[in-house]
C-alpha cells in the first residue's frame, strides 16, 4: 500500500532538493533516514523531514510496519518563486530570485525477504608461474639426447676398438 506526504513551500531551490532525493529513492526507510542524517546538504533536512511524515502516516493511518517500508517516490516540484531586489550603488538595484519547492514523498510496505546464502564459487586451479616452466625445461636435461651422446660413444669406441685389431 502506498502511503505519502507532502511539504508545501519549503524554502530550498528545487534542484539542491532534487540532488538529495536521488540518492535516496527505492531505499528502506530507516536506511534512507540515516543517508539523509550524514548528508552534508542542507536539503537533507527538509526531505528527511518529509520521509519520517510519509513513514508516520504509514505506522498510524495504516498500521504498516516501519521496518518494511520502502521510498518508492520523491516528487520535488517548483513552488512560487519570490522576486526580491539587493540595492546597488549608483541607486541601481539587481533582482535575485528566492525559490520554494513542493516535496512529495511516497512509501510503500515491502515484506522483508530473506536471500537464501550464495553457495562458495569453486576455487580456481593453482597455475605454475609461467617463468618456472622455461628454467625448468633449461634445467633438466633431455633424455634423448643423453641416449644419442651413449651411443655416438659406444661407436667411437668400437671404432677404436676395430682399428686395433687392424
Amino acid at each position: 500500500m502506498e502511503v505519502q506526504a507532502v511539504a508545501k513551500f519549503v524554502k530550498r531551490t528545487p534542484r539542491k532538493a532534487r540532488l538529495v532525493a536521488d540518492s535516496v529513492k527505492g531505499l528502506r526507510v530507516g536506511e534512507a533516514l540515516a543517508f539523509l542524517e550524514f548528508s552534508p546538504k542542507h536539503a537533507a533536512m527538509d526531505v528527511a523531514k518529509v520521509i519520517k511524515s510519509a513513514a508516520a502516516n504509514a505506522e498510524h493511518n495504516f498500521n504498516l510496519n516501519r521496518e518494511e517500508l520502502v521510498v518508492k517516490q520523491l516528487l520535488i516540484d517548483e513552488g512560487p518563486t519570490m522576486k526580491r531586489l539587493r540595492f546597488r550603488s549608483r541607486g541601481m538595484a539587481s533582482q535575485y530570485f528566492r525559490r520554494t519547492c513542493h516535496i512529495t514523498a511516497v512509501v510503500e510496505d515491502q515484506p522483508v525477504v530473506a536471500k537464501p546464502p550464495r553457495a562458495p564459487r569453486p576455487k580456481p586451479a593453482a597455475r605454475k608461474p609461467a617463468a618456472a616452466k622455461p628454467a625448468a625445461a633449461k634445467a633438466a636435461p633431455k633424455v634423448e639426447d643423453t641416449t644419442k651422446a651413449d651411443e655416438a660413444a659406444e661407436v667411437e669406441e668400437a671404432l677404436e676398438t676395430t682399428e686395433e685389431d687392424a
